[in-house]
């Protein structure tokens, strides 16, 4: 059986934690695990092989994360996402079509590990008898934020979508409902088939993509390709269509931690019901939760908060109102700021940039390189760059130079030149970058190559 683990998503409602660039999944929230690890560990151990599906932007999280794990995988990248439908249609047509797959998303948390084992084997039965099979979570409160099943055992009579609360209590006191946890069990010809069925549209233009993408282990899909295919979700396009499906009823400890009251349950606490964190002072305060790993933050006679620090933005919230945090996310990109699409520290295929300083003018950054990575060969119309290496030695390559610069040695590239940055060595290139200029904007590259296909 093969696992196919859907990526997409920015976690809107743990910002200021998640962001587009770093997204819930890949954040290491868990004893210094991201949920991501957790879900590649968790199906490690009834898959045999694992399909990652992610945005192009965000495959390299997921690579170096399976690198800390000694994990394998093959991927399957979207330039833009167009919801689960072509997400998972695409996977499977990169499968053999004899293929079992199981599909989860990579952000849900799973505690009781054993009830979800025997779960899976159940659906995998079932998947082997023609079955397109969902996972349905016994529900423990009237939750209004996810859409339900209605099943008479693991038959499926309808799906249900997210209901008002006094619904919501309707289905939770009949005892036949069940939460819809966005995970499967199929063969992928049977998904496929079903799909061609039910959502030709949706099928033909993942097809037309899929033949016309490029890569075996690492299969990309084109810009224009995926702009074709219909955006719809896999409930939308197949399972509320299809008389082939069924469900597996289960009581796993299973979250979505889709918002920091969520989050909240899930963390440790000291007496006080505060989140543990070193960084935090309580002084007659409980029931809190309390994130920031950069600077000290203190409480005084408050309760029932969420006080979310990252560096470049502080979030605090009511418990009980977290939902709302999209909202701020929404007028974040209304003015056009960045916040919601990057923090402080941002992550990149050949290694970390954190910016120091960001004024009209000029900003200044720490730029890490990991070794035998590279930057793109690239040049900029609106800033001029001043590096000025701090440890390990950086080649540097300016016009139709190229030269090593070691520790307390600079360089500068002047406005319009193409450059470099690399690092040929065995450990980590640090230096620090000054950008000057009348905008020092992240968008002000042409890329002329890179390694990493951007």
């Amino acid at each position: 059986m093969t696992n196919i683990i859907l990526c997409g998503g920015s976690g809107t409602r743990l910002w200021p934690i998640s962001r587009t660039l770093m997204p819930k999944q890949f954040v290491k929230l868990f004893d210094n695990q991201s949920l991501f690890q957790l879900t590649v560990a968790r199906n490690s151990s009834v898959c045999t092989s694992q399909m990652i599906v992610s945005n192009t932007e965000q495959y390299f999280l997921a690579s170096d994360q399976l690198d800390e794990m000694n994990k394998k995988a093959s991927y399957l990248l979207e330039p833009i996402g167009r919801n689960t439908a072509p997400a998972i249609a695409l996977a499977c047509l990169a499968l053999p079509s004899d293929t079992i797959v199981l599909v989860t998303p990579s952000d849900h948390l799973i505690k009781d590990e054993k009830s979800y084992q025997n779960a899976v084997a159940r659906a995998y039965e079932l998947a082997t008898q023609g079955y397109l099979v969902t996972f349905g979570i016994a529900p423990t409160f009237a939750e209004t934020g996810f859409g339900y099943i209605e099943a008479q055992g693991e038959e499926v009579k309808a799906f249900h979508e997210k209901p008002d609360f006094n619904t919501a209590t309707r289905y939770l006191q009949a005892g036949n409902y069940y939460w819809n946890s966005g995970m499967f069990c199929f063969k992928a010809a049977l998904f496929l088939e079903e799909l061609q069925k039910h959502s030709p549209a949706i099928y033909d233009a993942s097809l037309q993509a899929f033949n016309a993408a490029v890569g075996t282990d690492m299969v990309r899909i084109k810009h224009d390709d995926m702009l074709a295919i219909p955006e719809e979700s896999i409930d939308y396009a197949v399972m509320e269509k299809s008389t082939r499906v069924r469900v597996v009823p289960a009581n796993m400890g299973w979250s979505d931690v889709g918002s920091f009251d969520a989050l909240y349950d899930e963390l440790p606490k000291d007496a006080q019901g505060n989140t543990i964190n070193p960084n935090h002072i309580a002084i007659d305060s409980k029931n809190n939760f309390v994130y920031g790993n950069e600077r000290t933050i203190a409480t005084v006679d408050v309760e029932d908060l969420i006080l979310i620090d990252t560096g470049d933005a502080l979030l605090v919230s009511r418990k009980g109102a977290s939902q709302k945090v999209k909202k701020v996310v929404e007028k974040l990109k209304a003015s056009n700021s960045q916040l919601h699409n990057i923090h402080l520290t941002a992550h990149r295929p050949w290694g970390t940039y954190t910016v120091l300083e960001d004024t009209p003018g000029y900003k200044i950054k720490r730029i890490e390189v990991k070794p035998g990575k590279r930057l793109s060969l690239q040049k900029h119309f609106h800033r001029n760059e001043h590096w000025i290496v701090v440890s390990g030695t950086a080649t540097v390559t300016v016009g139709e130079e190229t030269k090593l610069i070691r520790p307390n040695e600079s360089t500068y590239i002047k406005m319009g030149e193409v450059h470099r940055l690399a690092n040929e060595g065995k450990i980590p290139v640090v230096l620090i970058e000054a950008q000057v200029g009348e905008y020092t904007g992240e968008d002000d590259i042409v890329r002329i190559s890179d390694d990493f296909h951007r």
